[in-house]
């Protein structure tokens, strides 16, 4: 992939009481224009040319960037005779792309592996890969949903129907269309791909969700721009890019995050802990990936379906979104090796390498998000919880909710009364 598309027409209203006198996309952090952040990456990732969608002082941007001779990538400017939204000025360009492209935003600051991106785009087929991420305000955010493999089924834009259970992947404002994504957008028509587009088109085409833990931050406010400054200044921007290492915090689902009241099958038997969600916000500020590692037996029982299941996990990632928090993955073993259960789904019913006490669950993560298991935690309340964590080596903690009173040989890092507790300890030890 050779090719990207900017869009960087952004008259930045809200940000006027800052600066008046350029384009949104040319908005200095830490004294470089937003957009200079995207050219560097793209020529990182071995980009050779950009498309700017200019309207609203373009000057400024011409004016810096010129057509790339300085950047080492090619640079050409299409200017909107009217703003046509985020679609309008794609659509315009269709001659000129025949080959697979990315879309940025001009006003959102990302430090991405985009190669990772691009990798997950041509190993699914996909027609069009839509980069998604959990956040602290959901409810307000354009929201997918996906199956196992990935691919798109639903998207809300915000607002949201009343009383929606969702997962928590929102829509971070950068994309991978194949050209055929072409046909489905209209010319000369005022549109937004999140609220126009996007709740359509997995009707019609193969469209993807890519998850990462990145950072993807719009700066469109005043106060944003002075969250975006602070992570830059602080490092985090980059520390969050999947070819950096990254620390975790594994949890156990029932009896740390939730009551646990044996074989949840249904979504009203799903009940958080009081302190759950403020346990994870701290979590994620500490800059830690949280990732839900849990045995759900109640597959291979027959007492739930995958969808049934998924609905559970909606409800846990709506609740925490409600209260700023969010886990990044949750990954689950529908799996268990005895038989002789009323209405037990063979298929089901095999020994596996994700069932803890394996760590096969932890070691998929590791995989997908370049987890360093030596800085990482294992939270959980029972002894297969800790032999999972220690057989992959990350530092474990016994809470004593749920199964945790139990008595067992199996000797964890730290035992504590609860998920609270946990994250003091964490929280002590950075």
């Amino acid at each position: 992939m050779k090719t990207a598309i900017i869009l960087a027409g952004g008259k930045g209203t809200r940000l006027s009481k800052l600066r008046n006198d350029i384009p949104k996309p040319m908005m200095p952090i830490l004294g470089k224009p937003i957009l200079q952040y995207q050219v560097e990456l793209l020529k990182k990732h071995g980009f050779e040319k950009v498309w700017f969608i200019v309207n609203h002082l373009y000057e400024h941007i011409e004016s810096h960037f010129g057509h790339g001779e300085n950047f080492g990538i090619d640079i050409e400017y299409y200017v909107e005779p009217a703003p046509l939204g985020t679609v309008g000025g794609v659509k315009a360009l269709q001659s000129k792309l025949d080959q697979p492209f990315l879309v940025l935003y001009g006003d959102v600051l990302m430090d991405m592996d985009l190669s990772r991106l691009i990798a997950f785009h041509e190993s699914k087929g996909a027609d069009a890969t839509l980069v998604v991420h959990p956040n602290d305000h959901p409810y307000d955010s354009d929201l997918l949903d996906v199956n196992d493999e990935d691919k798109v089924t639903a998207f809300y834009a915000k607002p949201h129907p009343e009383g929606l259970r969702y997962r928590n992947l929102v829509n971070a404002a950068a994309y991978v269309f194949n050209p055929v994504v072409f046909d489905y957008l209209t010319e000369g028509v005022k549109a937004d791909f999140g609220k126009d587009i996007f709740p359509s088109l997995h009707q019609h085409l193969d469209v993807y969700a890519y998850n990462t833990p990145e950072y993807l931050k719009d700066m469109g406010t005043p106060d944003r721009l002075h969250k975006v400054e602070e992570a830059l200044r602080s490092g985090k921007v980059a520390a969050r890019n999947l070819n950096q290492l990254q620390k975790c915090v594994f949890l156990d689902r029932d009896g740390v995050i939730n009551i646990d009241t044996d074989l949840i099958h249904r979504p009203e038997d799903f009940e958080l802990y009081p302190y759950a969600a403020d346990s994870i916000k701290r979590l994620n500020k500490m800059g830690f990936l949280v990732v839900v590692v849990t045995n759900q037996s109640v597959i291979a029982r027959g007492l739930c379906t995958l969808e049934e299941l998924g609905n559970i996990h909606k409800k846990m990632e709506t609740e925490l979104g409600a209260d700023g928090a969010f886990v990044e993955a949750i990954y689950f073993c529908p799996h268990h090796p005895h038989g002789g259960f009323e209405g037990e789904i063979q298929e089901y019913k095999v020994q596996c390498e994700c069932r803890k006490p394996s760590p096969g669950m932890l070691l998929q993560a590791q995989k997908r998000y370049n987890i360093d298991l030596g800085q990482s935690y294992l939270i959980g309340d029972s002894p297969r919880d800790i032999e999972a964590g220690a057989n992959a080596k990350v530092t474990t903690i016994r809470v004593k909710t749920g199964h945790g009173m139990k008595p067992h040989t199996t000797i964890p890092n730290h035992y504590v009364d609860t998920l609270v507790e946990a994250v003091k300890i964490i929280e002590e030890n950075e």
